[in-house]
């Protein structure tokens, strides 16, 4: 844990990490990618599901691959995706106050949206713990991991990379931090190879719980 004994930025991802995969918050976030790609672009499902799969592992995010590729307007089509049941989550008093005893600022970026994150810390019972969210309309609404994106984001906060850690289920999310001087933690059910990665826990308050 030496590397985070200096650290007074503590940068969050948000879907699978700020919550667990077992909610299946995303998954409706998915189907409402693929209703919307459909109706769009007026593909059939399977071309669809398709579509949202390889933009997604070309470009970062769905919404990159529709915006370099059909010109596509973000506004309506983060404003549809998001449109989903935050009832499947539930509040977690224990993972608040862990996260409210870190020292120094805590932040969160998405490639999701700042009102998307909004509410999901307000179904997670997590709101007014965060100095700052930053979504991915304020990168230009370009996503992770894109270098581009990541320095667009950290300058705007003003965080210094080296005193920085960030949380994140995607691994490939993690290297341009870990190359700009960030601790990387990997929230995820199993660890990843990369050399990238600093730290890997399957469950996040455990990990917050024994930091010095």
């Amino acid at each position: 844990m030496a590397q985070l004994t200096n650290i007074d930025t503590w940068v969050f991802d948000l879907d699978n990490t700020l919550y667990p995969p077992s909610m299946a918050l995303f998954p409706q976030v998915n189907a409402r990618m693929t209703d919307w790609v459909m109706q769009a672009l007026g593909v059939d499902r399977a071309e669809a599901d398709h579509l949202r799969h390889s933009y997604y592992h070309q470009h970062g995010t769905t919404l990159a691959g529709l915006m370099q590729n059909h010109d596509v307007d973000p506004d309506p089509y983060l404003v549809a995706v998001h449109d989903i049941d935050f009832s499947v989550l539930s509040p977690d008093p224990d993972l608040a106050a862990a996260i409210n005893a870190l020292p120094g600022r805590k932040i969160i970026y998405t490639n999701g949206t700042a009102p998307y994150a909004e509410a999901v810390t307000a179904a997670r019972g997590l709101s007014g713990l965060f100095d700052a969210i930053y979504g991915v309309e304020h990168a230009g609404y370009r996503p992770k991991p894109s270098a581009t994106a990541f320095e667009t984001i950290f300058a705007a906060d003003g965080l210094t990379p080296n005193r920085a850690a960030m949380f994140e289920d995607e691994a490939r999310n993690l290297t341009v931090p870990h190359a700009m001087g960030l601790t990387t933690i990997h929230v995820a059910p199993a660890p990843a190879p990369e050399t990238h990665i600093h730290h890997h826990t399957a469950d996040l308050l455990h990990f917050l719980n024994t930091l010095p």
